[in-house]
C-alpha cells in the first residue's frame, strides 16, 4: 500500500513489495522513459539508441549509462569439433556454428543473464571461425547463427559489441584466433612446431591443469611461431620485405599486406553481416595485441618485467636456432619468492633437430630471420652468430627508432576503423585496447585515433593468476613491476584486497583519461580462477575464497566508476575440465550444475535461473544503470545488502558553489546532452529484495521513487533538478541478509597481539630505565 510522505519520514522510507507511488516530475517538463527495466539496453529500453558523450555512454534522455556484463564465451576459442587427440589435423574443417551455445537454448542464458543484471556482452568471434577454410573463402553458416543469435538479444534487453579474439595469435600457436593458414603462408610446419619449442600446444590438446604445466600458455608470446606472426601482421614490410606471397587474386604482395588485406576483409564482412542489428553496439578490433619482436631491446633477453619467465624460455636468438633445426641449450624458470620466477636449469632442447619451417614454404624451410640476415650459422664453429642485435629496435633501413604504437598500431586501428564503419554505419562505436598490462600510452593523440571509440583494456589480479592462489595476503604486481616500494605493495584482508586492487584498476582507468581525455573507459575482461588453492572448492563446494576475490575485485570496479564485462560466462564449463583451453577454469556458471532448460521459468524473479551459477551474491549486486546526471560515488556492501550513491545534475560551467566532487563531474559533462528526464534507474536484484523490504535513506519530501521487484528496478525521481544539485541516497534491505564473510584487515587480526607487544616492549623498557636511574 502507498505510504505517507511527510517530514518526518522522508529520509527514512521502507518500500514493500507492493508499494506503489506517484513517479511524476513534479510539475517539471520533462519525458517520461517508456515502462521497462533498469538493465536494458534495447532501444525500448534506452528510447533509441545508446551513444558517447564525452568520457561517459548516455542514453537517448541523455542519462549516463553504468553498462555491466560478460564475455560470451571462453567455448569461442575452440571449434565444437576440436579433438584434442587429432590437433592441428584438418584445420580446414572445423566449425564454430552453436559457440557460445546452440540457438536453442539461448532464451535460457539470455533471460539468465538479464536476472542477473549482466546486460552487457562482450561477443568472441575468432578469425578462425569466419574464415578457417581459406584466406576469402567465409563460414557463411556460422556468420547466419552468429546473426541469428545477436537477433535474440533485444527480447532479453541484451545488447553487445563484437570482439575478434586471439591469444597467442592462434590455437595453432598454443592460444586462439587466427586460422592454421596465415601460419603456412609464412612458412611454418603446423606439425613441426612443438619439438623446436616454436610453440607450446599441450594447453589446447586439454592439457595445463598439472602444476608443471599450469600457466605457461602466455609464455607463448615470446616463442618463435607466436612473435614471428605478430612481427609479419604488424611490420612486415620494415623487418621482412623479402617474404613475398600471393594473395587471393594471384598476386604477389609483401607478408604484412597479404595478412592485414585478409584480415581487414574478413573484418568487413563480419561488419556488413552484423552491423544492422539493433544489438551491436559495436565493434572490438582485435583482444589483448602483442608486438612481437617489435621493439625488442635484445637478442639475448626478454624484459622480466613485461614478459613472463616460467617453463623453458628461449631468448629470441635462441628460438632462431631452434626453429632451424639446431639443439640448442635453454634456460628453465620456476616459481619463486619474493620474485615470481628464477632461473633454475639450463638444458638441451630439439634433440631431434626438427625444422619449424616448411621446405616447400615461401622461405624454402630456412629461417625467417636468418634469410633477412638478423642471425647466420657458422658452419666452422658450429655455432650460431648474432648479425643485427639492434634489428628490431630501428627501421633496418634508416635507423630510425621506432614505437609500435605510433607506427604500427595507431594507423592500422584507423584503417580498420574506416573499413568497418563504411559497411556497418558511422555511429557504430569501436572499442580499443592496449598491449596487455599497460597503461594507455599518451601518444594516442585525438589525431591517431579514430572516433566514436570506447577505451576497453583489461586487468587480472597478476599474483592470483600466477599462484591460482588467493587469501588474505595479496600483492600489487602492478606496481611492483614498475618500481613500487615492496612494502606499500603488500595488502592483508579483505579491506586489502578491495583497497589493493581499487588502486590498480584506478590507475588503469586514469591513465586512460589522461592520455585520451574525455573518452568513454570500460574493463573489457576481468575475472578470477575458479580452481585457485588447489581447487579444493570442487572437493567441499565452498566458494569462500571465491565470493572474497570476487567481491574485491568489483567493489574496485564500482568505485572507479566504469562498466566491465567479466570473464566469463561459459557453459561448457565443468569441473574438471575448467573452460578446457590451457587449464583455464574462470566461468563461473557451469550448464552441468544447472537445472533442464523445460524446469525453468524466463521471469527475472525466477531463482530457477540461479542454478549453475557460482559465487552469485559477489557477482549479482545492485548498480546505478541509468543516472539522471553524472554519477560521482557509488558503494555497495555484500555483506549488509546496503549502498550508497551520490550523483549530480550536469550544467555547462562548474558553480563556484558546489562542492570538489560536482565541479569535477560538472566539468567532466560540459558535452553530455540535455537531460531529458530526471528518472534514476538502479537495479537492485531479486535475490536480494525478495522476501526484504528496502529501506531509503537521504530522500527528500518531494522526492518520488517505487521498487518493482519484477523489473529489478528501484527509481528515483527528485524534485530538486537545478544544475549542480547533488543527490545521496543510501539503499539497504529489512532483515538484513547473513554476512558471507569478515571485512577484515591487518588490525582487526592482529591489533590486539601488535598492542599487546608493544605494552610489553614499552614495560620493558620502561622497567630498566627506571632501574638504571635509580
Amino acid at each position: 500500500m502507498p505510504l505517507s510522505r511527510t517530514a518526518s519520514d522522508a529520509s527514512f522510507i521502507l518500500i514493500g513489495q507492493d508499494s506503489t507511488h506517484d513517479l511524476g516530475a513534479s510539475g517539471q517538463s520533462v519525458t517520461s522513459p517508456a515502462e521497462s527495466f533498469a538493465h536494458d539496453w534495447s532501444r525500448a529500453g534506452t528510447g533509441g539508441k545508446l551513444s558517447l558523450h564525452g568520457r561517459h555512454i548516455v542514453d537517448a534522455y541523455g542519462r549516463v549509462c553504468n553498462l555491466r556484463g560478460v564475455n560470451l564465451s571462453g567455448n569461442c576459442k575452440t571449434p565444437v569439433n576440436h579433438d584434442h587427440d587429432s590437433f592441428p589435423a584438418n584445420h580446414a574443417d572445423v566449425t564454430f556454428v552453436g559457440r557460445p551455445f546452440p540457438l536453442e537454448e539461448a532464451p535460457d542464458h539470455l533471460a539468465r543473464l538479464r536476472r542477473w543484471g549482466l546486460t552487457f556482452v562482450r561477443l568472441l568471434i575468432t578469425w578462425e571461425a569466419v574464415e578457417h577454410a581459406g584466406p576469402g573463402v567465409y563460414d557463411v553458416e556460422y556468420l547466419d547463427y552468429v546473426r541469428r543469435l545477436l537477433s535474440l538479444f533485444p527480447q532479453y534487453g541484451l545488447v553487445a559489441f563484437v570482439a575478434l579474439h586471439q591469444d597467442v595469435w592462434s590455437r595453432y600457436t598454443g592460444g586462439s584466433g587466427a586460422p592454421a593458414w596465415t601460419l603456412e603462408a609464412v612458412g611454418f610446419d603446423l606439425h613441426g612446431l612443438e619439438e623446436p619449442g616454436a610453440a607450446w600446444l599441450k594447453g589446447v590438446k586439454g592439457g595445463g591443469h598439472t602444476e608443471d604445466e599450469r600457466g605457461l600458455w602466455p609464455c607463448g608470446y615470446q616463442k618463435l611461431a607466436a612473435a614471428t606472426m605478430a612481427t609479419c601482421f604488424w611490420a612486415g614490410d620494415m623487418f621482412a620485405p623479402k617474404l613475398k606471397v600471393k594473395d587471393a587474386e594471384g598476386r604477389e604482395v609483401s607478408i604484412q599486406r597479404f595478412l592485414q588485406d585478409a584480415f581487414l576483409n574478413m573484418w568487413e564482412v563480419i561488419a556488413r553481416k552484423l552491423g544492422d542489428l539493433e544489438a551491436v553496439l559495436g565493434f572490438e578490433i582485435m583482444n589483448e595485441p602483442h608486438r612481437g619482436y617489435v621493439e625488442l631491446q635484445s637478442m639475448h633477453a626478454f624484459d622480466y618485467n613485461t614478459d613472463l619467465h616460467l617453463g623453458h624460455v628461449p631468448t629470441a636468438f635462441q628460438s632462431f636456432m631452434l626453429g632451424a633445426g639446431h639443439p640448442t641449450a635453454v634456460g628453465h624458470w620456476t616459481r619463486s619468492f619474493p620474485m615470481p620466477t628464477r632461473l633454475t636449469s639450463h638444458r638441451v632442447i630439439n634433440t631431434a633437430g626438427q625444422k619449424a619451417w616448411r621446405d616447400d614454404g615461401p622461405t624454402q624451410g630456412k629461417c625467417l630471420w636468418e634469410m633477412h640476415g638478423v642471425w647466420g650459422w657458422d658452419q666452422k664453429k658450429d655455432e650460431g652468430v648474432v648479425l643485427r642485435e639492434n634489428y628490431f629496435k630501428r627501421d633496418p633501413q634508416t635507423g630510425r627508432d621506432i614505437d609500435w604504437y605510433t607506427d604500427f598500431y595507431y594507423p592500422f586501428v584507423k584503417r580498420w576503423a574506416e573499413r568497418v564503419r563504411a559497411v556497418a554505419g558511422e555511429e557504430k562505436i569501436v572499442f580499443t585496447e592496449p598491449i596487455p598490462n599497460e597503461f594507455c600510452s599518451t601518444s594516442w593523440t585525438p589525431e591517431r585515433r579514430p572516433p566514436n571509440m570506447i577505451y576497453a583494456p583489461h586487468w587480472y589480479d597478476l599474483n592470483t593468476l600466477f599462484m591460482k592462489a588467493f587469501g588474505n595476503f595479496t600483492v600489487n604486481v602492478q606496481g611492483l613491476s614498475r618500481g613500487m616500494f615492496p612494502l606499500k605493495a603488500f595488502y592483508w584482508g579483505q579491506k586489502g584486497a578491495r583497497d589493493n586492487f581499487a588502486l590498480q584498476i584506478r590507475n588503469i582507468v586514469e591513465a586512460g583519461y589522461r592520455a585520451l581525455g574525455e573518452t568513454p573507459v570500460i574493463i573489457g575482461e576481468c575475472g578470477i580462477p575458479m580452481d585457485m588453492n588447489k581447487g579444493e572448492a570442487f572437493e567441499t563446494d565452498r566458494w569462500d575464497w571465491q565470493t572474497k576475490m570476487m567481491d574485491a575485485m568489483i567493489t574496485a570496479l564500482e568505485r572507479s566508476l566504469v562498466g566491465f564485462t567479466l570473464w566469463n560466462y561459459n557453459p561448457d564449463n565443468d569441473d574438471h575440465r575448467g573452460d578446457d583451453w590451457n587449464g583455464e577454469n574462470f566461468s563461473w556458471f557451469s550448464q552441468k550444475r544447472a537445472l533442464p532448460s523445460n524446469w525453468l521459468d524466463h521471469s527475472q524473479t525466477s531463482p530457477t535461473l540461479d542454478n549453475g551459477g557460482r559465487i552469485l551474491r559477489a557477482v549479482v549486486r545492485p548498480y546505478p544503470a541509468k543516472t539522471a546526471g553524472i554519477p560521482l560515488r557509488f558503494e555497495y556492501e555484500m555483506n549488509t545488502g546496503e549502498f550508497s550513491f551520490e550523483w549530480v545534475v550536469p550544467e555547462n560551467a562548474p558553480s563556484a558553489n558546489a562542492d570538489a566532487d560536482a565541479q569535477r563531474a560538472a566539468r567532466a559533462s560540459v558535452r553530455d546532452p540535455p537531460l531529458k528526464t530526471y528518472r534514476t534507474e538502479i537495479f537492485v536484484p531479486s535475490q536480494l529484495a525478495h522476501g526484504r523490504k528496502l529501506v531509503v535513506k537521504g530522500l527528500k519530501p518531494e522526492d518520488k521513487y517505487a521498487y518493482d521487484e519484477a523489473r529489478q528496478t528501484l527509481t528515483i525521481v527528485p524534485h530538486d533538478n537545478a544544475p549542480g544539485t547533488v543527490h545521496r541516497i543510501t539503499v539497504g534491505v529489512d532483515p538484513l541478509p547473513k554476512p558471507a564473510f569478515e571485512v577484515n584487515d591487518f588490525w582487526s587480526d592482529y591489533g590486539f597481539q601488535v598492542l599487546s607487544v608493544a605494552v610489553f616492549v614499552s614495560s620493558f623498557v620502561l622497567f630498566y630505565a627506571v632501574s638504571y636511574f635509580a
